[in-house]
């Protein structure tokens, strides 16, 4: 017989006396509307607001975090329906489908099982665990499901109770579509400003993108003040789309800046093609302080994560191209890295900076020392191989003590998988409903306290970051 799908009403609730204070406080907290400040879902989405294509494409081949762990054993990403920059696509939707379906095993004890978990049995209302042999039923199921008015993705917008949804949108995006989802839900959609490729000088695709940013930006980029001056353009050019923050995924969190001479000289050597390693390397963290600079000039959000080694097997990078679920943490150092930036904006009215790791050495060590005396700093939410139930645990046991919970940004996801939004913030309320559960019955925080954060959490925390 076929495993049932139902997921438990106490999942990733604590055992013992806590439940049932957890219960009370996770009730609180599930209603409340999602605040997703800083997600990676693209706009066209919302913009044609057209019917999801098959469970293969919606479910599987983009979502990094499922195709990794299928080919960390052994699947061939051509199996799973990699996007080749070749153009060529060997597996059809159905199979690809099969493939994930066979192994869904392997997902046992991970996030991703909990999100699918939520997604099959809560949004697409399915009651019978994939495997080899449910494959085909789920397959058709799912494709029916997705064929309905109900499942567009505007009306999933409504239903999942999401009240803003920010994209991840590059410097030289024209945001058109943006422009056609604003005028008819306005407000709800709103673009992020990241301009991480045109700060990163040694891409081989750099000088073309500064042409690109030029002529975006109707400005000439020959030279490094002209180069300021079409990011400026630019940021206003979101913000008067309706952006709050920017995004920026350097390997370092260094931001020291440089005088303008050698910011001159390195971009100049740039635009010729001869920047030296070291010089892409100190020009990328002056550009952070730069970046730190006009968010306290402009008022955008200014977060960062840094610390992941991207595409770190360069023949999935040739074959498929970036971003698929070959990038991986290294230790981060951000005391002195970011001193720079918080000597001159950490006490700074109007400036706001959201940090994010994924090196959890860093959280009492580092991080929560920052946040706890720069009024400047919120600590951002566990992210990407963190945003788990025992991640995000660690998270508020190793930051809490030091930054306290007001310091921190409230849970704000991270995702391109839309389907899994609201399995990603359901998650979160539980560990922090469990938490909080936690502190009531050890007497270190009385119940009305605990129901006030868990609100705090859950919604108030994150619209008083990024909503300024």
């Amino acid at each position: 017989m076929p495993k049932a799908l139902q997921p438990h009403p106490d999942r990733a609730l604590p055992a013992g006396e806590a439940r049932e204070v957890a219960r009370r406080i996770h009730a609180s907290t599930k209603h409340l509307p999602l605040l997703c400040f800083h997600g990676h879902v693209d706009a066209e989405l919302f913009a044609t607001d057209a019917a999801f294509g098959n469970p293969a494409d919606l479910l599987v081949v983009p979502d990094h975090y499922v195709t990794r762990m299928l080919v960390s054993q052994g699947v061939s990403p051509d199996l799973l329906g990699l996007p080749r920059r070749d153009g060529v696509r060997t597996a059809e939707p159905r199979d690809i489908w099969r493939e994930f379906c066979s192994h869904w095993h392997l997902f046992l004890g991970t996030p991703s099982r909990y999100w699918l978990e939520h997604e099959f049995a809560e949004v697409l209302g399915l009651r019978v665990a994939p495997s080899a042999e449910t494959a085909d039923d789920l397959y058709d199921e799912i494709s029916a499901r997705l064929a309905e008015p109900e499942f567009r993705p505007r009306a999933l917008l409504d239903r999942f109770n999401i009240e803003i949804l920010a994209t991840t949108d590059a410097a030289t995006d024209d945001l058109a579509q943006h422009a056609k989802v604003a005028t008819e839900l306005p407000g709800r959609v709103i673009p992020t400003f990241r301009p991480d490729a045109v700060v990163h000088v040694a891409r081989p695709d750099w000088t073309e993108l500064i042409g690109q940013l030029g002529a975006r930006a109707d400005t000439d980029t020959s030279s490094y003040q002209g180069y300021l001056a079409a990011l400026r353009q630019r940021r206003q050019v979101f913000l008067a789309a309706g952006a709050l923050a920017t995004d920026h995924g350097h390997l370092s969190a260094a931001a020291t800046p440089l005088d303008d001479a050698d910011a001159e000289r390195i971009y100049q050597a740039a635009l010729r093609g001869e920047v030296a390693a070291e010089d892409a390397a100190a020009f990328a963290g002056h550009m952070l302080f730069q970046m730190a600079a006009m968010s306290a000039e402009d008022g955008l959000v200014m977060q960062l994560h840094p610390g992941v080694l991207r595409d770190h097997h360069g023949g999935v990078l040739a074959t498929y191209g970036p971003d698929q679920g070959h990038d991986i943490p290294v230790a981060t150092e951000f005391t002195r890295s970011l001193r720079p930036v918080l000597e001159k904006f950490g006490h700074a009215e109007g400036f706001r900076l959201v940090l994010f790791t994924v090196d959890e050495t860093a959280y009492s060590r580092e991080l929560a020392p920052l946040a706890g005396v720069y009024p400047a700093v919120r600590l951002g939410a566990p992210w990407w191989f963190l945003d788990s139930p025992d991640g995000m645990s660690r998270f508020r046991e190793l930051v809490t003590e030091t930054a306290g919970f007001y310091n921190t940004s409230g849970f704000v996801d991270d995702t391109r998988a839309f389907l899994s939004i609201p399995a990603r913030h359901d998650l979160s309320r539980r560990i922090d409903a469990g938490h909080l559960a936690k502190l009531v019955v050890e007497r270190r925080m009385d119940e009305e306290d605990a129901f006030r954060v868990a609100q705090d959490l859950a919604y108030n925390l994150a619209r008083d970051t990024y909503v300024r």
